[in-house]
């Protein structure tokens, strides 16, 4: 039998290369030019969509980890997270470098004019919090705090996938395909949700 500290170290082994060797592949494909006629959208499709599975992923282990009886899983959370962090920063970056030049007014006026893109960054600025706050030692100090931040994780799918139904001018299976394993995600934690919303406003 393989102990579980094996196993953690396994899994967490398989998610580093999962989550790095797609974007290295990513970016030696664009610098060498082979990444078709829009490299551009291409690169910012996939960092999207890598950012988007990523979180469905994490979201994906407590539920795995109940019903497989399991809770080693548990201890891999983080590291998915913060590769989801990781491919929005690459997915925003390339945004401002290929869309607006890193003009930060132009960015702005998108930010204010475009709603899947305000509804994209106020989903990235709460995923940033998460990614900051997931160091052991904030984590701490917070206490109790700590678990009400991360429960926005919960709103975060939400803005995520409604940022990609808006963002697709046609093919809209894809989108709703997401927007549908969001769903089930979050009503598969329907009594802690309700909890916390009656905690929190009733």
């Amino acid at each position: 039998m393989i102990k579980n500290n094996t196993k953690i170290i396994l899994l967490k082994v398989l998610i580093h290369l999962g989550a790095l060797l797609p974007l290295v592949n990513l970016y030696f494909l664009a610098f060498n030019d082979q990444l078709g006629a829009d490299p551009v959208e291409t690169v910012v499709h996939f960092t999207g969509i890598g950012a988007l599975n990523l979180l469905l992923i994490t979201l994906c282990v407590s539920p795995l980890a109940n019903i497989a009886k399991q809770g080693y899983l548990l201890q891999t959370r983080r590291v998915l997270g913060l590769y989801a962090y990781t491919y929005a920063v690459f997915h925003l970056l390339n945004f401002l470098a290929f869309e607006v030049q890193f003009d930060g007014t132009l960015f702005l006026s998108e930010v204010i004019k475009r709603p899947y893109i305000t509804i994209g960054m106020f989903g990235f600025l709460l995923l940033t919090a998460l990614a900051i706050t997931s160091i052991n030692k904030l984590k701490r100090k917070m206490g109790k705090s700590w678990q009400r931040l991360h429960n926005t994780s919960y709103v975060i799918i939400l803005l995520v996938t409604v940022h990609f139904y808006w963002s697709v001018k046609s093919e809209l299976i894809s989108p709703g395909f997401y927007f549908l394993m969001a769903i089930a995600l979050l009503l598969y934690r329907y009594k802690k949700i309700k909890g916390l919303i009656i905690k929190r406003f009733g």
